[in-house]
């Protein structure tokens, strides 16, 4: 019986590893520039959702670590029309309203 009880364990332990190691791989990826994000994510199977915590992961690598009242970093994007590029700071003094969101 303990031979089969040290078995379990070692599969047990094995199992724990490579949930901590896919865990901390989906961090690195969540804090990758969002062109390579998005290539990883690409990749990754649907069940990986449902096993590893991507929403605590996601909320911890993406948190930011602005306080209320500060400016917002600066940022440059292209228009929707793609003819120019709007950066941030370009309209500083001026009401800005940022909307986060996704549109697809």
């Amino acid at each position: 019986m303990l031979p089969m009880m040290h078995t379990v364990f070692k599969a047990l332990a094995a199992l724990v590893l490579v949930y901590v190691l896919l865990a901390a791989g989906l961090l690195w990826a969540m804090r990758q520039p969002p062109e390579r994000f998005g290539g990883i994510m690409s990749r990754v199977p649907d069940a990986a959702f449902m096993v590893l915590p991507f929403k605590p992961l996601w909320l911890y690598s993406r948190a930011g670590a602005l306080e209320l009242g500060e400016p917002a970093p600066d940022f440059r994007l292209q228009t929707q029309d793609r003819s120019g590029w709007v950066q941030l700071s370009a309209l500083r003094g001026r009401p800005v309203v940022l909307v986060f969101g996704s549109y697809t």
